[in-house]
């Protein structure tokens, strides 16, 4: 099983029974979202499709505030399956940046991918699901 099936299977387990809008199908549609961007852009394809689909795994808003919570989870799903290190230090950024505070939050994406997820991301959340 590749770690990007993995990766799927584990965030659909997680996710399951959300009633949030941050469920499965969310995920689902920002990680096509976000595949089509990053092929059209030249964007890290691995990056971006991990960073998409663990881009919710533990939102703040969901844990009292404490944004750190869906960075470690990646981190650590992504270290215990082997990811390279040079892939999981990119996804933990991703995930630790894109949650969507508003009022004049800044969230700034530092590289390409991130700003890729950002984009598929607040796509979702603005279309017919997300309204």
């Amino acid at each position: 099983m590749t770690i990007i099936n993995k990766t799927c299977q584990f965030v659909e387990e997680k996710l399951a029974g959300d009633g949030s809008g941050h469920d499965w199908w969310h995920i689902y549609r920002v990680w096509n979202l976000a595949k089509n961007i990053a092929e059209q852009e030249k964007a890290n394809l691995r990056i971006v499709e991990l960073s998409a689909l663990l881009h919710d795994i533990a939102d703040w808003k969901f844990h009292d505030g404490d944004d750190s919570k869906g960075p470690q989870m990646a981190e650590q799903f992504l270290t215990e399956n082997q990811v390279e290190r040079e892939v999981i230090d990119p996804v933990v950024d991703i995930v630790a940046t894109i949650s969507y505070k508003g009022a004049g939050v800044a969230t700034p994406m530092k590289t390409l991918e991130g700003k890729v997820v950002q984009d598929a991301d607040r796509l979702d959340a603005i279309g017919a699901m997300g309204i």
